[in-house]
């Protein structure tokens, strides 16, 4: 049996392996490719199925429960500080784009795929790797999945590998994009008093924003916190031009429980018609799957400590097809999206050995 410091290694590699293959959200076929290629040396051809540049590995109709392990295969797009830099190892870290989020993660699902005795553990395991969820919720490699494989529907329990520093994170905050308008009335600005200046207009609701406080709900034990933020600004057409036109996006960040209709509630009392409201992308918010006996199983075995995930994950898809599923991978939070990315190499192999101990003994 391999020692931790020799799965360790080999789950680097494999994660230096994917980093190589650049799968920026919108090309993640070269990448897909190489995961369809693996997969055929793993898996019976019957159980490679592929919509797309997403794939589903492994049957849904056994008889055991099933338990889905899901990473996207994507990353977001590469920031101009890293071009020319290449994916390395490091001491005890690799460098590349993705590394945290979530190409380790991406290593840990593949390597247990190759170890692990699938047909005689007490569950039937699955995996999803799948295109596009670094973007928009509607544009996302589930959707035509599950058109093809409404089967999904019978997984019993799902983890998503995103980087969670090692924590299972509970749920999901849902997210909503918003477009506010003010509008004005151009005038020179020398004399101002001739329009309707529509920055100073957006004024109240901008120091309304600044003094709201987060809102904490409590989910079964675990709390969330609802917070709303002006994220972009646009408006003015010159320096000396009254500007008759001001655009904010407002993202909105709402607990579970919370549906995306009632979130459009909230957001249109904070606006109260002074300005135009239009809503330009929603998430829903991740059911807390706390009552689910895999999820207490999966605490139980591996000892692991569980906290609300107070950011959006796919999480919350699956919960829409009535699955449960939480977060959990080896990635540090703090690197996804960041310049210079990184991952910390011991974290893959406790994921491993965790996620071996759970599906072994989940039963």
């Amino acid at each position: 049996m391999a020692s931790t410091d020799d799965l360790a290694t080999r789950l680097a590699q494999t994660t230096l392996e994917l980093c190589r293959i650049d799968s920026p959200i919108g090309h993640e076929g070269p990448i897909a490719d190489h995961v369809e290629g693996w997969a055929l040396r793993h898996f019976r051809r019957q159980e490679v199925f592929r919509v797309g540049h997403t794939l589903l590995l492994g049957a849904l109709d056994d008889p055991r429960p099933t338990v889905a392990l899901i990473g996207h295969l994507d990353t977001v797009p590469m920031h101009p500080g890293d071009v020319g830099r290449a994916p390395r190892i490091e001491g005890e870290r690799v460098h590349g784009l993705g590394a945290s989020d979530m190409k380790g993660g991406l290593a840990v699902m593949m390597a247990l795929a190759e170890d692990l005795k699938r047909d005689a553990l007490p569950v039937n395991v699955a995996f999803l790797l799948y295109e596009r969820e670094e973007g928009a919720y509607a544009e996302s490699g589930l959707i035509p999945l599950y058109e093809k494989r409404p089967d999904l529907s019978r997984v019993r329990f799902g983890i998503a590998m995103e980087p969670t520093d090692g924590v299972v994170q509970v749920g999901c905050v849902g997210s909503m994009q918003v477009t506010v308008r003010f509008t004005g009335r151009s005038a020179h600005s020398a004399r101002p008093w001739q329009g309707e200046n529509a920055i100073h207009k957006a004024g109240p609701l901008l120091t309304e924003l600044l003094g709201r406080e987060r809102v904490e709900v409590n989910v079964a034990g675990f709390p969330f916190y609802e917070v709303m933020s002006a994220t972009l600004a646009k408006g003015g057409r010159a320096r000396n031009v009254v500007p008759e036109a001001f655009e904010l996006n407002l993202n909105y960040r709402f607990a579970p429980g919370k549906s995306v209709a009632q979130a459009k509630e909230d957001v249109l009392a904070l606006v109260a018609g002074r300005a135009e409201v239009e809503f330009t992308d929603a998430s829903p918010s991740g059911p807390v799957a706390a009552g689910n006996p895999l999820f207490q199983r999966l605490l139980s075995l591996t000892g692991l400590p569980a906290a609300s995930k107070q950011a959006w994950t796919d999480v919350a898809r699956f919960g829409e097809w009535g699955v449960d599923a939480v977060n959990f991978g080896p990635g540090e939070t703090a690197q996804a999206h960041q310049l210079h990315e990184s991952a910390p190499i011991p974290p893959l192999a406790v994921a491993y050995e965790k996620l071996a101990a759970f599906l072994k003994g989940a039963a």
